[in-house]
């Protein structure tokens, strides 16, 4: 073949492949836009969803509450053709958790939503209700109800469109993320099963409610709780040889070289929220409580301190607790103190591979014409159920749910415009996954 029927071939084939990419590219711009025509359609029926779930109080502890919520949404779940289990909670002295299943090919898809909220069965903020054309206040509306909504609307515009085929999902929507039952072996279990099948997590909570950003990256939380020992006696002879130096001096000892020692270490953050000493300290651990008595003329016989500590990685974590462990085995004189940790959300560490994952979800945003998404600053991102899913799934990205303002107030308030926006790209990106399988990872896990 000469070089001029070589050039003549290799435009041929060029342009033949080009033309199948850009017929390939049409089909799916063409799909995408039915996937957002339906949920627009629907809208009004999801918002009456959202409305409905968001007028039932299902505070953690409310268990009947917790349970009429995941009720509706098994409902939508088992119209669609999902398998269908409520998980009793008993073991864990929660009301459980709503798991709904779907398909068994390409890309395992782990959606992540709670059913519970952080206001009472007899807390005074109990309704949905308008604030403009555009917001909406209502308990537990951004956290995380509205998720919740978008995760099945999403779903239920990709079954109705026959696009869920290629993808096979499971939605874990918890009934106790606000306040984890224990042990956590059991309260978590249906979680971590989940993540462990998936390749995949998706969260649905409203991360800094922003809908320009995305969380690849949540710092654990972890309660710790520090008892301290003094030699009691009269005050006038503190500072002796016999005596030392009381409980609540060598607290505040550990407290602020704790301070010196990590404040400002990477991403690093401890709070003493709870502190009570004197001679006698009674401890309520159920309720938070920490009482104690003493008197200004006495030596403090006891101190206990009960508080929390975030870290981003599990180095961080291991660090922290060294750290703290050595400035607690320190002791001031006639002095002892016992530093113990408690169960926790783990670290969701920031990896190529969920930065990948965030990339596509940005590209869909961008395709859509909302924008690209930007990763949530760890700092301004709390803890969540996706944290126990991480490490078990190859990806994971969080604050794909409804955005808005005042979580965990009574001033907590939903940003609607960002409703359709965040169903249609949840939609799409599971419609992309399903297509082109996951995006590029980095360095494997």
């Amino acid at each position: 073949m000469n070089r001029k029927i070589k050039k003549v071939v290799g435009v041929t084939i060029a342009t033949s492949f080009l033309c199948a990419i850009s017929y390939t590219s049409m089909a799916d711009i063409a799909t995408e836009k039915k996937i957002t025509q339906y949920i627009d359609q629907s809208l009004e029926q999801s918002k009456t969803t959202l409305e409905k779930t968001v007028n039932i109080n299902s505070g953690t502890m409310n268990f009947d509450g917790v349970k009429k919520v995941g009720a509706i949404y098994r409902s939508e779940f088992d119209a669609m053709g999902f398998d269908t289990q409520w998980v009793d909670g008993a073991e864990f002295n929660r009301a459980g958790h709503l798991v709904a299943s779907y398909g068994n090919t390409g890309p395992k898809i782990l959606m992540i939503g709670h059913l519970d909220t952080v206001f009472a069965k007899d807390d005074a903020f109990q309704t949905y209700r308008p604030v403009n054309e555009t917001h909406i206040a209502g308990p537990g509306i951004t956290d995380m109800k509205g998720g919740d909504v978008i995760i099945i609307a999403a779903l239920q515009a990709l079954k109705a469109l026959d696009l869920l085929d290629k993808v096979s999902i499971k939605v874990v929507m918890t009934g106790d993320e606000e306040s984890s039952g224990r042990p956590l072996s059991l309260s978590k279990k249906a979680l971590i099963d989940a993540a462990v099948w998936a390749d995949i997590a998706l969260g649905f909570e409203d991360a800094d409610g922003d809908i320009k950003t995305a969380v690849v990256a949540r710092r654990g939380s972890i309660g710790w709780q520090l008892d301290v020992a003094g030699k009691p006696a009269h005050s006038s002879q503190i500072f002796t040889d016999s005596i030392g130096y009381g409980a609540i001096f060598e607290t505040a000892r550990i407290l602020n070289t704790f301070r010196e020692e990590l404040a400002g270490v990477g991403n690093i953050t401890f709070n003493p929220g709870l502190i009570a000493g004197g001679t006698e300290v009674e401890v309520q651990a159920e309720n938070s409580i920490v009482q104690g008595f003493g008197k200004t003329n006495v030596v403090a016989k006891e101190v206990t301190v009960k508080g929390g500590i975030r870290t981003l990685t599990q180095a961080e974590l291991t660090k922290a607790k060294r750290v703290m462990h050595d400035i607690a085995a320190d002791n001031l004189a006639h002095t002892s103190a016992t530093l113990t940790f408690a169960e926790g959300y783990p670290p969701m560490a920031p990896t190529e591979q969920n930065y990948a994952l965030l990339k596509m979800y940005s590209d869909v945003s961008e395709s859509l014409g909302y924008g690209p998404i930007a990763p949530v600053n760890p700092r301004n991102a709390g803890a969540a159920d996706i944290s126990f899913a991480a490490d078990h799934v190859d990806m994971a990205i969080d604050g794909l749910g409804l955005m808005g303002d005042g979580g965990h107030t009574k001033d907590e308030v939903a940003d609607m415009s960002t409703f359709a926006q965040n169903i249609h790209k949840a939609a799409v990106l599971i419609y992309r996954l399903s297509e082109e399988g996951t995006p590029k990872q980095g360095t494997p896990k």
